[in-house]
């Protein structure tokens, strides 16, 4: 076996996204089309010792980066739900779960999750002389670290 026996592509991933409502019940919102942040970074210190010799990494507190994701507007399903959405900004508490798929896609092995609060939403940009997709983003803070469930 290969390093590059199952290789990926990003068309190949399931995003999934658990909202709290008001009465604290964490709701499916579904699949999302596109994420982006959520790395795991860290604040790395250096430290320059006198007479000339070799910085130190003394390394630092881990990080993670939030986590903004988008999917294509459903004037049906979002619009009745997204007064929710815009209620919940700054409170509610929220569940990230992005797990690859195989070739022919299904799920291929654990999913890296994230956990948070609901930061920003966003609702779809207009423009009457465009007809690309009407996308829904909202941005997640993240708590503490991903992990592989």
């Amino acid at each position: 076996m290969g390093i590059h026996d199952d290789p990926t592509r990003q068309d190949t991933w399931n995003i999934g996204v658990n909202i709290e409502d008001a009465q604290g019940v964490m709701q499916s919102w579904g699949l999302w089309d596109k994420k982006t942040g959520g790395e795991l970074d860290s604040d790395s210190t250096t430290y320059y010792p006198g007479g000339m010799r070799a910085q130190i990494d003394l390394g630092g507190r881990k990080t993670a980066g939030n986590l903004t994701l988008q999917k294509l507007y459903d004037i049906v399903y979002d619009h009745e739900r997204i007064g929710q959405l815009l209620e919940r900004v700054g409170r509610a508490k929220v569940n990230v779960h992005q797990r690859p798929l195989d070739i022919d896609g299904n799920p291929a092995v654990k999913a890296v999750n994230w956990n948070g609060r609901l930061k920003r939403v966003s609702l779809p940009d207009v423009d009457s002389e465009s007809s690309t997709a009407a996308l829904v983003e909202i941005e997640v803070t993240i708590k503490g670290y991903p992990t592989l469930i």
